[in-house]
Formats: C-alpha cells, sequence, structure tokens
C-alpha cells in the first residue's frame, strides 16, 4: 500500500489514518498501535528534518509511505527528497527538550529500523 502526503502539517494524521485503514483493511488493525506510532514519528521527522533547505515553494508531493505486509512482519518505507542521513540523538539529551525522541521511540517499538540514500531523497 503506498501514499503520498503533502509537505504540511496535516501529514502525520493522514499518515497515521492510513496506516490503521490499510492494517485494517490487511486484518491486522488490532495489532495496528505501535506501527500507527511509528508511522507517525516517521513521517514527522521527514516533515520537520527531509525538507530543510529545499527551494520554495516546496514539491507538492514530497513524502511517500509504503506499506508492505509479510506473514509476521511488516516493513515500513518512509521516503522525502532530503539525502541527508538522521542525526542520532545524544547519549544524555535534556530530558526537558520537546524533540529529539522520534526515532528513538521508533527504536523501541520496532524489531529494526535503517536509512538509505536514494536517488530522489532520503
Amino acid at each position: 500500500a503506498r501514499r503520498v502526503l503533502p509537505a504540511e502539517i496535516t501529514a502525520p494524521r493522514a499518515a497515521r489514518e492510513f496506516t490503521q485503514a490499510t492494517l485494517d483493511e490487511w486484518g491486522a488493525g488490532g495489532d495496528a498501535g505501535d506501527v500507527v506510532v511509528a508511522v507517525s514519528e516517521l513521517v514527522t521527522n521527514a516533515l520537520r528534518h527531509g525538507l530543510e533547505g529545499l527551494p520554495q515553494p516546496l514539491p507538492l508531493c514530497p513524502i511517500q509511505l509504503v506499506l508492505v505486509g509479510h506473514p509476521r512482519r511488516l516493513v515500513v518505507t518512509v521516503t522525502d527528497p532530503s539525502g541527508r542521513a538522521p542525526e542520532p540523538v545524544p547519549a544524555d539529551p535534556d530530558r526537558f527538550v520537546e524533540g529529539g525522541r522520534g526515532l528513538v521511540v521508533v527504536g523501541a517499538i520496532s524489531d529494526a529500523w535503517g536509512w538509505a540514500r536514494l536517488a530522489t531523497g532520503g
């Protein structure tokens, strides 16, 4: 399942709704909680960091979400136009800082996660 998301504040919500609806359609909606959280964090990251430095106005549809279901496994791919690698959170982050924990959350609720540079972006 694939969804192209606009570079707008509504993208994470649209991604969550699409993910829940897709998993419901596949009969896995009851187990969607962690997946929906991970997708939301990944799309938020793409929105906040994957669009920095791009010429204005932004491309109409720069973020893509792909869900691929396998028996007992789900692969989630989020792409954005950036070619930069995600920046790791400091080992001892300031606990009062509002952001910077998205990939930590993704890592905590996923079996694995990674990043690759694509010809079209990150």
